[in-house]
């Protein structure tokens, strides 16, 4: 299967995660707290990752999901990335999948329990502080699923998908 990377982040993306983008006015803040909220039996845990490149198109196989938790994703040094995301309960779809190409100035947070890829960047290697609540044995969930080409804008005109 085939989806296109949409070069600006689709309604569709809400389901299963918010973009943390900074305040438009000088002095205002953002509060992205209720992100982060306790979770019973684990521990908050942040680290930072250094993420190799890919380029477009990709060649998803295996997807994630976190059931107890908000994931955090903080661009440090990132110049754009790349984030595919599907619904799913105890089983992602990838029938419904939806992916984004965000620039390096805007940070995400997944829902608990959305089904996403592995963090892929474009253009350089990059880093990212991820912040998500830790302990339970089932923290990682991993799916394989039949692969997914996700191509960049544009780049699928006149195909039949």
């Amino acid at each position: 299967m085939r989806i296109m990377a949409h070069a600006a982040p689709p309604l569709a993306l809400s389901r299963f995660a918010v973009l943390v983008e900074p305040p438009a006015s000088l002095g205002d803040r953002r509060h992205y707290s209720d992100w982060l909220a306790p979770v019973a039996g684990c521990a908050l845990q942040f680290h930072l990752n250094h993420v190799a490149p890919s380029a477009l198109p990709l060649q998803i196989t295996q997807v994630e999901a976190h059931p107890h938790a908000a994931q955090v994703f903080l661009p440090v040094d990132v110049d754009r990335y790349v984030v595919t995301v599907m619904p799913g309960k105890d089983t992602p779809d990838p029938s419904g999948a939806v992916s984004v190409i965000l620039p390096g100035t805007v940070g995400l947070a997944y829902r608990p329990g959305a089904w996403h890829a592995g963090i892929t960047v474009l253009g350089r290697p990059s880093h990212f502080a991820v912040l998500m609540w830790r302990g339970a044995p089932d923290d990682d969930l991993f799916a394989e699923i039949p692969p997914l080409s996700v191509a960049a804008p544009g780049a699928m005109a006149g195909l039949a998908v």
